[in-house]
This record gives structure tokens, sequence and C-alpha cells, in this order.
């Protein structure tokens, strides 16, 4: 199993982990932001998001494909 893999299998959600997480929690866990930096972020689109009614929520699997997305163009440039 490859480097990649192995950090996507552990980071992927566990039975009883939600699917989801506020924005100012997902940009923190993920980017170490503030909850106005993780609001700004997501604002611009960097952090993706669903609008659930007034509810603004980060879902777990779309922001760890965007971080793989990133490694693995970063990868390639080196």
């Amino acid at each position: 199993m490859s480097r990649s893999q192995s950090a996507r299998k552990k980071a992927r959600p566990q039975k009883g982990e939600p699917l989801t997480l506020s924005v100012p929690e997902a940009g923190r866990k993920y980017f170490g932001l503030s909850r106005t930096g993780s609001y700004d972020a997501a604002d611009r689109g960097d952090i993706p998001t669903i609008q659930v009614g007034k509810l603004r929520r980060v879902p777990v699997r779309a922001m760890e494909r965007l971080l793989d997305e990133a490694s693995k163009r970063e990868a390639a440039t080196a």
C-alpha cells in the first residue's frame, strides 16, 4: 500500500465519526485556521462546503479529495 493510500485510509471517517464538520472545525483541523479565517477560506472556495438550510457544512470526503489532489499536483511538479 502506498503512503498516500495509507494516509487516505487513516483520514477517512471511522464508524461513529461525522461525515461533515462545521466550517471552523474543518479550517482548524486541516489548516490551523481561526474561525474567521475558516469562513474566509470557505467564501473563496478553498474549503468545500454544502448548504443545508441555513447550516453550512464541510463534507469530510470532499475535503480529503481536495487535499489528495493538491498533494498529487505537488508530487507531479517535484
